[in-house]
């Protein structure tokens, strides 16, 4: 591990499945199936006695072993998170807000450097994640592409499938030999990972989005090929888009589960409280299969370079309340994809140009650097009562009651079985800020009542009537229900509504029940076998409810804050309630102990529903006390504080332009696999020449005439790229990269640069040398499946020396080959990235100079950590300088590429260091591009605390 004193006992303890007290998501044995319309075979090879489950729909649910299941899964990628230690804290921490799933996308370029080469190793095993997955309890939709998008560096394809002959996403013989090459070794490691083998891959989504320029043939051989290499779950599918394009619902090339991918509220994060018109309900696609809402919108991408801070008020609580409880109500879904749960960071050259930069946190409910947030909390309220209320997983619609105001709407479903009723209430407006409080006409299965309700601002609330709570039958509630469980004999419930509002509860017992009010304002009234239940939600209100008929109920009333302090988790002997700490990641109970893994962010309470008599967290025995409620009462300790070293004594090397003789090839090529053909020959397109990553320099070698007077570029770079350029070591200047050209010849000169050649600097018969630095900022997406799109090239595009007809000789360089603990994505062509600079030690370095030319200049220093132990605290590096210079800076830590900071061309000043790549002693190098005279070097930046938790791992 090499995050040493960063997460330490957290880490460490992590990697237990036993102090994890996860059991898997299924334990009964069954035979696998996957019903519904299938091509191909369906059936797994055989696995070990008491392994294999069985996996079934119908047009409510997913079922496994004849238990429906309500999947409500986060979107998470392992190739944003560098750090196989960490993969388990973001999971876990997925888990721990109420999440039963997980998505995960499988990045083809992420694994495979050249044709036929793979690596599935460090960062890129995912067998682990897997496994990791499996030991958690969390299922899995699994998500291979080939093509995934997710923002990413050609949307997950390798970069290398640029030069293949043949549309992707198609099935043209070129593309379709390379995908199968990569499912050929992927699908088997998720096979071994289904549920009907043990594991928790529950779903296995074919393709991503494929709306556009669709090819039915290449839909059916991928499920082919998945049946063939062993996958036996339920296929399910991703449509974007509403409206008359290909959804795969039916016809051939049909998935047996289609879903919908809706993301109402745009990407605009410039105006956060603006909300359009989508309904924001997803639709059914089969009526053989349920509602799948595959990617939902819980974040978005910084379009605006507004900041993420924004992206996630624009996603934030209001905005999750109101859409999200719409969706699960109007449309009966019981498959949640939500995207993402957590966003990470797109370190070394993972980035798609077009719409990202380095940090990807999405606006998500946890944030780049790990922490949890407003959102993480609704996340939870509405996750617990989504895995907790069974009946949710089998839903009709059914009459709504009326209400009072018809300034408030409501929706209702209800279970055929149990009878128990869904009802949303909401405005009919969901932008509306009205302040409406009225009562509703409700029919319960238990008798007819007038509800009060209240919906003020941006708020929806799905309230509960005819549910049997444990052992408790609850005839209706103007509170939410957070989660509920049984502890020694007693049943526990959370109910919760806003901080103000009032509340109401009626309860169904034989006979009049002794109602005792421990905490807080609780007025009790029974008549004719209801027992009613009138609050104000402020605080934590406590009632002891015993006799009646029914075991005793504790139950506990909530505000929207106080709701979000609790944890449930599961153990071998049910699940318990937890209360107090910033997180609760497992629980244990052995004898009368409960063994508690915990982070606290500062000191506090913690309190306890669960069958013991002592507690001990993170190895230590907490004193406790018994309360009123059954529960225990103690206090655990805050983070002790970070104290971080200065970034000082910093070190330089320069690297003059086209350095180095060694790793030039050269440029001869006259045919391309791109549609977007060259201005004239050779070919100087970079990943025709096998670099794909990166930074390009090209070295161009002419006769000179002593006429030339303009040197006319091109070059592709993707957005925010730049390209600088020499003539005989004199410095022309620089040009902004071109995002994309066309077929036909509507944009003929993107990323056009003119450069002015010096008075006297080139001589008649002698050589010239014109020398151009190009930074690939990435590969275009194919989401239309279109190879004008996604084979845009990268590099020169065109080169023209005007005044002069002489021939040039071109070379290029590039990145080296694959950095084996690091990947293809990490590093470029630099002259200092070839030469390993950004790998911690070496020698050359001197005192930085008071300015550096324009060009590459790099910059070391080092600095110790000296962490508390026991603590998981996140680290972030900050660029202090605000004014609007013309360069960009590679950071590299410990030869992680961690991130480009782009100066004025993006918004993002503070990026991530991963745990996973730091260390005690750290080294922090920069390569900086600078396309003017830099006077003080890359500015003034800093270390910075982004999280600080205690966390205990051991018993």
């Amino acid at each position: 591990m090499r995050a040493v004193g960063v997460v330490l006992v957290l880490l460490a303890s992590l990697l237990s499945p036993a102090a994890a007290g996860a059991t898997g998501p299924v334990t009964a044995k069954a035979t696998a199936t996957a019903t519904g319309p299938v091509t191909g075979p369906a059936t797994s090879p055989a696995t070990p006695e008491g392994a294999r489950h069985e996996v079934t729909y119908d047009r409510y649910s997913l079922s496994v072993d004849g238990e429906r299941v309500l999947l409500w899964s986060g979107e998470f990628h392992y190739f944003r998170l560098p750090s196989q230690e960490l993969w388990r804290d973001v999971l876990e921490k997925i888990r721990a807000a109420g999440f039963n799933g997980v998505s995960l996308y499988f990045h083809w370029g992420y694994h495979s450097p050249a044709p036929g080469s793979y690596d599935f190793t460090g960062v890129r095993d995912v067998d682990l994640l897997l496994r990791t997955a499996d030991e958690l309890g969390l299922y899995v939709v699994a998500r291979p592409g080939p093509y995934i998008n997710a923002e990413t560096s050609g949307g997950g394809f390798p970069a290398w499938l640029k030069t293949v002959a043949g549309r992707a996403r198609s099935s043209d013989p070129g593309y379709t030999a390379a995908y199968r090459d990569w499912l050929d070794h992927l699908n088997p490691i998720i096979a071994r990972h289904q549920v009907t083998r043990g594991g928790s891959v529950i779903a296995y989504n074919v393709e991503n989005e494929y709306a556009v320029n669709v090819d039915a043939a290449y839909m059916e051989q991928l499920q082919q090929q998945a049946r063939a290499d062993g996958i036996d779950v339920p296929i399910a599918h991703n449509n974007c888009c509403n409206g008359d394009l290909a959804n795969w619902s039916s016809g051939r090339g049909a998935v047996q589960i289609p879903g919908v991918d809706d993301y109402p509220v745009g990407f605009d994060c410039r105006a956060p409280d603006t909300w359009g018109q989508s309904e924001g309900v997803t639709r059914r696609l089969r009526d053989d299969g349920p509602v799948y809402a595959a990617e939902y919108q819980a974040g978005a991408i910084d379009l605006h370079d507004a900041g993420y801070g924004a992206c996630r008020e624009l996603t934030g609580p209001d905005f999750m309340k109101v859409f999200y409880k719409s969706n699960a109500i109007g449309s009966g879904a019981t498959m949640f994809g939500y995207y993402m749960a957590y966003g990470g960071t797109s370190w070394g050259w993972l980035p798609q140009p077009n719409d990202v930069y380095t940090s990807y946190d999405y606006g998500a409910a946890i944030t780049e650097s790990r922490q949890l947030t407003a959102k993480y909390d609704e996340f939870k309220r509405q996750g617990y009562f989504a895995t907790t209320v069974a009946p949710l997983t089998k839903t009709d619609p059914a009459p709504a009651p009326v209400p009072a105001d018809p300034a408030v709407f409501a929706q209702a479903r209800s279970n055929p079985d149990t009878g128990t009723q869904f009802v949303l209430v909401r405005h009919p407006d969901r932008r509306s800020t009205a302040d409406v409080a009225t009562e509703l006409d409700w029919s319960t299965p238990d008798g007819r009542y007038r509800v009060p309700v209240r919906v003020n601002g941006r708020d929806a609330k799905v309230l509960v009537a005819g549910y049997d709570l444990g052992g408790q039958r609850l005839v209706w509630s103007s509170s939410e229900i957070l989660t509920h469980v049984g502890v020694s004999g007693r049943d526990v419930a959370v109910l919760y509504g806003r901080d103000g509002e009032r509340g109401s509860t009626v309860l169904r017992y034989s006979s009049a029940p002794t109602v005792r009010v421990l905490d807080g304002a609780v007025r009790a009234s029974y008549a004719d076998g209801d027992l009613r239940l009138d609050y104000t939600h402020s605080g934590l209100a406590r009632v002891l409810v015993s006799g009646g008929g029914r075991p005793p109920l504790v139950l506990l009333l909530g505000t929207d804050e106080t709701a979000a302090r609790f944890w449930r988790l599961d153990t071998d002997q049910g699940p318990v309630l937890v209360r107090g700490t910033a997180l609760a990641r497992s629980a244990a109970v052995v004898g009368d102990r409960l063994v508690l893994r915990a982070d606290t962010d500062r000191a506090g309470e913690v309190e306890v529903f669960a069958p013991v008599r002592r507690l001990g967290v993170g190895g230590r025995t907490v004193h406790v006390r018994r309360t009123p409620s059954g529960s225990l009462l103690g206090a655990l300790p805050g983070p002790e504080p970070v104290r971080l070293p200065g970034l000082t004594d910093w070190r330089h090397r320069a690297e003059p332009p086209g350095a180095g003789e060694t790793g030039w090839v050269t440029a001869d090529r006259t045919t391309t696999a791109s549609p977007i053909k060259p201005k004239a020959l050779p070919v100087l397109y970079s990943d025709e020449y096998g670099f794909h990553q990166g930074s390009v320099w090209y070295r161009g070698r002419f006769t000179a005439t002593g006429a030339e007077r303009t040197i006319s570029l091109n070059a592709i770079t993707g957005r925010r790229g730049v390209y600088l350029v020499w003539l005989d070591g004199r410095y022309l200047g620089s040009a902004a990269g071109g995002t994309e050209s066309d077929a036909e010849p509507v944009n003929p000169d993107p990323g056009r640069g003119d450069f002015a050649v010096p008075e006297g600097l080139l001589v008649a018969g002698r050589r010239a040398t014109l020398t151009v630095l190009v930074e690939n900022m990435g590969h275009n997406d194919d989401w239309t499946a279109d190879d004008t799109r996604f084979k845009q090239p990268r590099g020169l595009f065109g080169a023209v020396v005007r005044g002069s007809t002489a021939p040039i000789s071109w070379q290029v360089r590039g990145s080296r080959p694959n950095d084996g603990e690091r990947g293809p994505m990490n590093a470029g062509g630099l002259h200092g990235e070839r030469a390993g600079w950004h790998l911690p030690g070496g020698t050359g370095w001197g005192r930085p100079p008071s300015a550096a030319p324009p060009g590459v200049s790099w910059y070391r220093t080092a600095f110790r950590l000296d962490l508390p132990r026991g603590h998981d605290v996140s680290l972030g590096l900050r660029f202090d300088d605000t004014t609007q210079r013309s360069h960009r800076v590679l950071i590299f830590v410990n030869g992680w590429n961690v991130g480009q900071y782009l100066g004025g061309a993006s918004p993002q000043r503070d990026f991530v260091l991963p745990a996973g790549v730091l260390a005690e002693h750290n080294a922090l190098t920069f390569a900086v591009i600078a396309t003017e005279r830099l006077p003080g070097g890359p500015g003034p930046v800093r270390l910075v605390t982004l999280g600080n938790h205690r966390t205990g791992g051991g018993r």
